[in-house]
Order: structure tokens, then sequence, then C-alpha cells
């Protein structure tokens, strides 16, 4: 492969790993359980404040026991930084999350996602994921929400 060759490819690795991230929160915000597959290997191992799981099965059990009691969370990463390394790559997000417990409270955390990732027959997928917490509000008031568009 030339040198040019290399770099497109290494971009293009860079932006469907970026890419994975982002849909890795919104699989989270949105319950797109049936999208695991697309972020996630098989065989995934995750480890998490909330306990570790193994396997796609596992992971869902365990994401949905957490985020589940919530009204609603936005999960925002950002601050990738992508190390390649051939058909594997080790990816680090900042995480900022608000979780919605109900229209007067919410809390807000902030961890580092270190992901590891494979390439596959259909394209880059997790095969690892530690969340590594750095900090948890207790429950806040909300403000309202602004009803009309600016």
């Amino acid at each position: 492969m030339s040198s040019i060759e290399t770099a497109v490819r290494e971009l293009a690795d860079r932006a469907e790993l970026a890419d994975l991230v982002a849909r890795h929160s919104r699989w989270i915000d949105e319950a797109r359980w049936d999208e695991t597959d697309r972020i996630f290997t098989e065989d995934v191992v995750t480890v998490s404040p909330r306990g570790e799981a193994r396997g796609i099965e596992a992971l869902l059990a365990l994401v949905r026991k957490g985020h589940d009691r919530f009204a609603r969370t936005m999960h925002h990463k950002g601050s990738l930084i992508i190390d390649l390394d051939g058909d594997t790559a080790a990816v680090r997000a900042s995480d900022l999350a608000v979780f919605v417990v109900d229209d007067a409270t919410a809390s807000v955390a902030a961890g580092i996602a270190h992901y590891r990732a494979r390439r596959t027959p259909d394209g880059w997928r997790f095969s690892g994921l530690e969340i590594e917490p750095v900090a948890l509000t207790a429950a806040l008031d909300r403000a309202p929400l602004p009803t009309g568009r600016a």
C-alpha cells in the first residue's frame, strides 16, 4: 500500500471509530437495543461502576438495569484519542451524561470511556469498554424547559 493509501485508510478508520463512539451514545440515550450488534462484538467485555458484563446479552442487561430507571439520558462524548494498531484500536473518550430522574430532578455524571475495538467483516466494533468514573452529582433541581422555539 502506498503512503497515500495508508493515510486514507487510517483517516477512514478514525472516522468510523469516532462515528461508533457517537452511535454508542445514541444507542444508550434512545434505547436502540436492536442496533447492539452494529456497535459491539458478540464477545464484548464491559466494566463499569454498575458491574461487569461478558457478551451482548449481559451488556444489554447491565445497561438496561442502570438506565431504564431514568426518564431520559443524554450522553456526550468528546476529546477522542484513537490509537490504531492494524485491525485493533484503543479509543479514549471523555463522557458527560445527564440523567433525567423526573420532571423536577436530574443528575450529571462525568467519566472516561476506554474502548477496545477490532475490525470485523462488517466494520469496526467495540470488543471492550471500561467506564472510569470521575464525578457524579446528587439529584439536582431542574429548571423548566422552554416551550417555544427561537
